[in-house]
C-alpha cells in the first residue's frame, strides 16, 4: 500500500480531486474517511457518482479505514485519502496508519473560523487537530492543485494565531 496523498477538503470528491489530483497521483483508490459521511446514504451515493472511473472508492469511518490499511487490505494499491475532518486523521495516525504529510486543501471560511489561505478557514476543533498532527511529526501544507507550490500550513497557522 502506498499513500499517494492525504487531503483535508470539505468538498471531498469534486472536479479538482476527481480529475486533477487523482490522475496526477496515479491513485487507484480514493478513500473518503469520516464518521458523518460514512453514515450518510445520500452523500455516499453522490460520492459514488463523482468517483473517477480509474479509481476504486471506499467511504469509511476512521477506525475501519485505519484497520483496513494497517491489516494490509490495500497492499497493492495507491491510496488517496480525503476527509473533511482533520480529527479523523489524528485517529488514523494513532491507530498506526503511516501518514507523513497532509495537504490542507479546502475548508470553509466564515464566522468563528480563522482565515489562513484563500480557500482555508479553520475553527478551534480543527486547529486542535492540526496541532496534534504536527506534534506527531506529520508535515502539514496547503496546495490547491498539483501545479501550485506548497505553502507551509503550520507556519501560517502560527503566524495568524499570534495576531
Amino acid at each position: 500500500m502506498q499513500l499517494v496523498n492525504v487531503r483535508v477538503d470539505s468538498r471531498l470528491i469534486h472536479g479538482q480531486v476527481a480529475r486533477v489530483w487523482t490522475g496526477q497521483l496515479g491513485a487507484e483508490r480514493l478513500m473518503v474517511v469520516g464518521d458523518k459521511v460514512s453514515k450518510d446514504d445520500l452523500e455516499k451515493t453522490a460520492l459514488k457518482l463523482a468517483r473517477p472511473t480509474q479509481a476504486a472508492l471506499s467511504i469509511l469511518p476512521p477506525d475501519r479505514a485505519s484497520n483496513n490499511i494497517v491489516q494490509g487490505r490495500y497492499a497493492d494499491q495507491k491510496i488517496f485519502i480525503i476527509t473533511r475532518e482533520p480529527e479523523a486523521l489524528v485517529q488514523m495516525v494513532d491507530a498506526g496508519v503511516p501518514i507523513k504529510e497532509v495537504n490542507v486543501g479546502n475548508l470553509p471560511s466564515g464566522e468563528g473560523r480563522l482565515q489562513l489561505f484563500k480557500s482555508v478557514g479553520v475553527n478551534d476543533e480543527e486547529i486542535k487537530a492540526f496541532k496534534e498532527l504536527d506534534a506527531r511529526g506529520v508535515k502539514l501544507y496547503h496546495q490547491m492543485v498539483p501545479n501550485d507550490s506548497r505553502e507551509d500550513f503550520m507556519s501560517e497557522l502560527n503566524k495568524r494565531m499570534e495576531k
